[in-house]
């Protein structure tokens, strides 16, 4: 087994991120080797100022390891640092059809009715995202709901190229779903994921938010009157309710039916101080780690530039095999 995930370095890291994905991370550091990279390259779809590129990845690998990934235990690089991501992406574009990248929700909700004055990077970014995977002959790829397309495409690029030329150079690589995983919505609407690029920073819980912060965002989430049931099938319909369980219950380590039995019959007045109380104690070591972390750029750019050697050495032979494969390399 052999397990890779990405993140995209554009900003702080929140709740929604920890505990649907960099948590679960942490722990598959312990079943398998692990390839965890920061996606600058993918950033380019979008101008972004080259100062704040370089500080957005370090920042996110200050919170990474802060979370709990060990250098030591997996590796850690950012794709830039990796040039065979882009080659490998050359190559696969000719295996890609423009029919299976249009049909990609990604691409159709963020270049919306503006498609002609898109990026082309925005276009091809599963491509990419196939070559991010394909490299490092992963088994495993963690993904939630809204990766699950990349990852068939990843999938069928992989198949073809392999049926294409007689190989069985790629692993096709399955999906894998945690045992625990949390779906964090937003603290201002229950229905909607919480989100970095919600403009409203009182929508989600920063990892590096202080204590006040943290309280204040949790004191003015947004809740119902309704007292809480003493299951969770009683939160039904009432999303925000659902969503303050949710976290409460993910960060003890328990259920939401344990967390309403806990606070039956009481009003949010009561559920949301001790609500804070748990996820001040919870952040509070996480962001001391980050603050202490973020303005070593000596350190993180070691931690980078090993990860990336690391990387190199393994994507190497398969992007060899790739040119081999198609005749351009003997």
């Amino acid at each position: 087994m052999r397990v890779l995930s990405g993140i995209q370095p554009t900003g702080n890291l929140h709740l929604g991120n920890y505990l649907g994905a960099i948590r679960n991370w942490v722990r598959m550091q312990d079943e398998a080797p692990c390839f965890f990279f920061l996606a600058d390259m993918h950033s380019i779809s979008e101008h972004i100022d080259p100062a704040q590129r370089l500080t957005n990845v370090r920042e996110m690998t200050a919170a990474l390891v802060a979370c709990g990934l060990d250098p030591e235990r997996s590796v850690i690089f950012n794709q830039a640092r990796v040039p065979a991501h882009a080659e490998l992406q050359w190559l696969l574009n000719g295996i890609a059809r423009m029919g299976w990248l249009n049909r990609m929700t990604q691409w159709k909700d963020k270049a919306g009715k503006n498609r002609e004055g898109a990026s082309v990077a925005l276009f091809t970014y599963p491509v990419l995202q196939a070559a991010d995977v394909l490299l490092y002959q992963p088994t495993h790829v963690p993904v939630g709901e809204d990766q699950k397309q990349h990852l068939e495409l990843t999938r069928d690029v992989a198949i073809k190229f392999n049926t294409d030329f007689g190989v069985d150079l790629f692993t096709v690589p399955d999906p894998y779903i945690p045992k625990e995983t949390a779906r964090i919505m937003s603290l201002r609407d229950g229905t909607a994921k919480m989100s970095k690029s919600d403009p409203s920073d009182m929508s989600r819980i920063n990892l590096a938010d202080d204590d006040d912060t943290l309280s204040q965002k949790i004191r003015k989430a947004k809740t119902d009157p309704e007292p809480l049931p003493g299951e969770a099938a009683g939160l039904e319909g009432r999303p925000e309710a659902q969503n303050l369980v949710g976290i409460y219950a993910a960060l003890a380590g328990t259920t939401p039916d344990a967390v309403c039995a806990q606070f039956a019959g009481q009003g949010f007045g009561t559920f949301k101080p001790a609500m804070a109380e748990l996820v001040v104690a919870k952040l509070a070591p996480i962001r001391e780690r980050y603050v202490a972390l973020k303005d070593d750029q000596g350190a993180l750019d070691a931690i980078l530039i090993e990860g990336a050697r690391k990387a190199a050495e393994v994507a190497h032979p398969t992007l060899l095999g790739a040119y081999e494969a198609m005749g351009l390399m003997r």
